[in-house]
């Protein structure tokens, strides 16, 4: 059966540039990788076939020639360009894979010195808005793994040590060469650590790690806002053999406030006030996330929607050098409701004599008005 097209495979076109080629496997590999279809022969072929045509068309070198001979370029014995034919596509395009995607929350890109590094570990941690405000310490308890203190993190027996691996002279890397081109990949007997354990530590099973529960301090900077991630450096899972471990990020979320929204840096409150204060005017007294209230002086003929600004009352601006933003106050008239009799008559009286008082309404039915008669 002959092979397809590495460029259909990829749905490119023969002109598609290196970051196109690079989007698309990313985006093909992510959809058809064996670890999101487990037992799916079909998206493990697809994967493979992904893989081996990024390999080539990634390279420039390689590609040139896949653009002037096709596959025969990678065929033992065709014209002298050997190729791919002796690929171990399942150790090879896990290189590839990494390439793209092992740096993102992962434990880092195998096969390039960082193979046995720890995993990042993610928490999510909710805090009100006040913790936001003010800033605090707070302790979390992380499940991960640590370094084995029967082995030190080596994995071997005590008493023994990791020997060097015969398969790469511990080097971590085999090459072999293939027509034109020499081909490195991680070595598949150590898995690019460069060394192998004969006697495994019977604690930890020769891993290396064992998985705890650990208390960690967390300090919640002032500012912080919904979505912001901070990293503890080396907090993460334990590294493989003794190598480094990763790093732990930690996610906030804000919970709601009855009272406040925030925008960024700055806060919104609405207040209710009374019909009298709104149309006779008086003070309002408004809290603030800091602690205690403020007071506002409300003007004859407030309406609904006005707002006041309070100026460096609002939420601290993270990494901000100690800048505050402002607190935002709209009030809403409230209408009266569950009047008694006498203040229906009162209110009654003052709609007999109103003229003037209240122009928005006197304007806009002034103007219906002239509308309705066919003056407009």
């Amino acid at each position: 059966m002959s092979k397809r097209c590495y460029y259909e495979i990829l749905g490119l076109a023969r002109t598609s540039s290196g970051d196109e080629i690079k989007s698309a496997y990313r985006k093909a590999a992510k959809e058809h990788h064996p670890d999101r279809n487990p037992g799916d022969a079909t998206a493990e072929h697809k994967f493979k076939e992904l893989s081996e045509a990024y390999e080539v068309l990634k390279d420039g070198d390689k590609r040139a020639a896949y653009d002037r001979f096709g596959h025969a370029a990678f065929e033992q014995g065709h014209g002298g360009r050997g190729g791919a034919a002796g690929f171990d596509f399942a150790a090879s395009f896990t290189d590839v894979f990494d390439d793209l995607f092992g740096e993102f929350m992962g434990g880092g890109a195998r096969g390039r010195g960082r193979s046995n590094r720890g995993s990042d570990l993610r928490y999510d941690m909710q805090i009100s808005l006040e913790d936001a405000f003010k800033g605090r310490s707070a302790q979390i308890k992380v499940p991960s793994a640590v370094a084995c203190d029967v082995c030190g993190g080596t994995g071997a027996e005590a008493g023994t040590k990791p020997e060097t691996c015969p398969g790469c002279a511990g080097h971590g890397k085999v090459r072999a060469q293939q027509g034109f081109f020499t081909v490195e990949r991680t070595c598949p007997k150590c898995q690019g650590r460069g060394s192998v354990v004969r006697k495994p530590c019977k604690p930890c099973s020769g891993r290396g790690h064992i998985q705890t529960e650990r208390t960690l301090q967390v300090d919640i900077p002032p500012g912080v806002e919904e979505g912001t991630r901070i990293r503890l450096t080396g907090e993460g899972h334990a590294g493989h053999h003794g190598a480094p471990p990763g790093d732990l990020y930690i996610f906030f979320s804000v919970a709601e406030h009855p009272i406040f929204q925030r925008n960024a840096h700055e806060l919104y409150c609405r207040v209710p006030i009374g019909f009298a204060t709104a149309a006779l005017g008086g003070t309002l007294e408004v809290p603030l996330l800091s602690g205690g209230s403020a007071k506002i002086s409300v003007p004859e003929g407030t309406q609904t929607g006005h707002q006041f600004r309070l100026r460096h009352r609002g939420m601290p601006v993270l990494k901000g050098n100690g800048a505050v933003g402002d607190l935002y106050v709209e009030v809403k008239v409230e209408t009266p409701s569950k009047l008694s009799k006498k203040q229906k008559e009162l209110l009654r009286a003052f709609a007999d004599n109103s003229d003037g008082a209240q122009p928005e309404c006197e304007g806009f039915f002034a103007k219906m008005k002239e509308f309705l008669s066919g003056g407009g």
